[in-house]
């Protein structure tokens, strides 16, 4: 087996060729660089045929504490390599330097789940419905340009300090990072009320994030639907909230199970299987 090795900055461009031949996804390289202590938690097989890369992130444990994960991204193995073990080794090697780093637990969202033999699946509940037909009123939104995402920062920490699961955004995080999940076509629509980022997506609104007066917010998303013409959508709303009758007109309960976790150094049970857990986003790794 070939030999197994942090990276350095000397990879750079091997890595960026790897994820290019494995990932249709161009946010990959604009978010590993707004990190700078990358290389020492990315792991590669001698020739950057293979790599796995973990960010320390701290969460909300909602009871209005934080807990530190590692998050694991960017797990790519070239076409040529499958299935010689690289991956299941370097995955290894990172649960290892997240346990050195004090990270409590690992966290992932991944479409490919199999790849990922230690982590669990946990679920987060989502819906979707036709949505409810407002009264004629005025519009209530106004969109926020994506670099300007900062600006609902004190909307945000108000809303998630006590919701688990969700990230502490630095000021670092809401610079180089929400702007680049919620670039076009993703529009950020906000308010005295609040703000939302949503999506327009072949006629039905679909709704990323959300924070503040729920019930005004939600409100004010059903008269922009209106507006538009559309009459369904989905939500990262959890099944029991409140404030989705201002939304939607009913609805059907669904769950993302995208998310994994791996014991570290703690047990993630708590904070992923809360009722009330949500992961926006915009906090991807």
């Amino acid at each position: 087996m070939t030999d197994l090795r942090t990276a350095g900055p000397a990879d750079r461009e091997a890595l960026h060729a790897l994820w290019a031949a494995c990932f249709d996804a161009p946010h990959v390289v604009p978010l590993y660089e707004t990190d700078p202590g990358r290389y020492g938690r990315t792991f590669v097989t001698a020739e950057v045929s293979a790599c796995v890369y973990y960010l320390p992130r701290r969460v909300h444990d909602g009871l209005g504490g934080e807990v530190l994960v590692g998050g694991v991204a960017n797990v790519a193995a070239h076409p040529s390599v499958r299935g010689r073990g690289y991956v299941r080794s370097l995955l290894a090697m990172a649960a290892a330097a997240m346990a050195a780093d004090g990270c409590a637990w690992s966290l992932l969202f991944t479409g490919t789940p199999g790849v990922y033999k230690e982590w669990t699946t946990f679920e987060l509940q989502t819906v979707s419905g036709p949505l409810r037909r407002p009264a004629a009123a005025g519009r209530a939104l106004r969109p926020v340009p994506a670099a300007d995402a900062a600006v609902l920062r004190d909307v945000y920490e108000r809303h998630n300090a006590r919701r688990p699961l969700t990230a502490v955004r630095d000021e670092a995080h809401w610079r180089d990072r929400v702007p680049v999940w919620y670039a076009e076509p993703v529009e950020l629509l906000a308010g005295d009320a609040g703000y939302a980022a949503v999506r327009w997506d072949g006629g039905v609104l679909d709704v990323l994030e959300v924070a503040g007066d729920l019930p005004r917010v939600l409100s004010a998303l059903a008269v922009e639907a209106a507006a538009r013409g559309i009459g369904s959508g989905r939500a990262r709303l959890t099944w029991h909230e409140p404030a989705l009758p201002y939304l939607f007109a009913s609805i059907t309960r669904e769950s993302d199970r995208t998310g994994m976790v791996r014991a570290v150094l703690g047990d993630p049970a708590a904070v992923v299987e809360a009722k009330d857990a949500a992961h926006w986003p915009a906090d991807y790794f």
